[in-house]
């Protein structure tokens, strides 16, 4: 694999090593390219926000980001986000590395899909929320150049990514449907998953066990 990647030096510390190794044998080509791109993608912002961050972090939170849509975690219940997030606070704090920064990196992965909070937190979790906003929402897009995009895509390719992206959240999530309650991923079940409802927050307030 490479080493650099449209100017981003891919972090080659024991640590990040393994965690490639762990989150390769893990996912399938769909959300381990994903994961990788997420971490240039938010590199390369941080370069043009002017942030310093830790790079081995961000590299370890993006990798670890979507690990719980993987078949190991898809009956448990709750959120894939957690899971992922909760996985990457073991792994570092197993390899050494403080509690404060493996709590940055809970946060960072537990964030990725809350809107606008994480821009307003630490480097890496501002950051690996603007590499998943770009790769699959577009938010950013015009941020890298033409050149810099190919390059990324050139070393971590994304066919029918849009489809493919999508069944993997509904893969990940349709059996904790729950889950989805208050966050965009209803609207992945609502599409994909045959006869599913989307909980309504007003009808929780007013079917709850006070009389007023």
């Amino acid at each position: 694999m490479a080493t650099e990647i449209a100017g981003i030096k891919i972090p080659d510390s024991k640590i990040a090593n393994e965690a490639t190794e762990l989150i390769r044998e893990a996912t399938d080509d769909l959300i381990f390219h994903h994961s990788r791109r997420v971490f240039v993608w938010g590199a390369l912002q941080g370069a043009n926000r002017g942030l310093t961050f830790d790079a081995e972090l961000l590299y370890v939170s993006a990798l670890f980001h979507d690990l719980g849509l993987t078949e190991a975690y898809r009956d448990n219940a709750q959120r894939f986000e957690i899971d992922g997030a909760d996985e990457a606070r073991t792994f570092l704090l197993a390899h050494g590395v403080d509690g404060d920064k493996a709590r940055i990196a809970w946060e960072a992965i537990a964030l990725h899909t809350t809107p606008e909070i994480p821009a307003h937190m630490a480097p890496e979790i501002a950051l690996v929320t603007a590499g998943v906003e770009l790769d699959v929402l577009g938010i950013g897009y015009h941020d890298v150049t033409d050149e810099t995009r190919a390059a990324v895509v050139a070393a971590h390719p994304r066919p029918d990514f849009k489809n493919n992206i999508l069944q993997a959240f509904n893969d990940g999530i349709t059996r904790r449907p729950a889950t989805t309650f208050g966050n965009v991923k209803a609207d992945v079940l609502a599409a994909y998953t045959d006869g599913y409802v989307r909980p309504n927050f007003v009808d929780v307030i007013k079917n709850s066990a006070w009389a007023e």
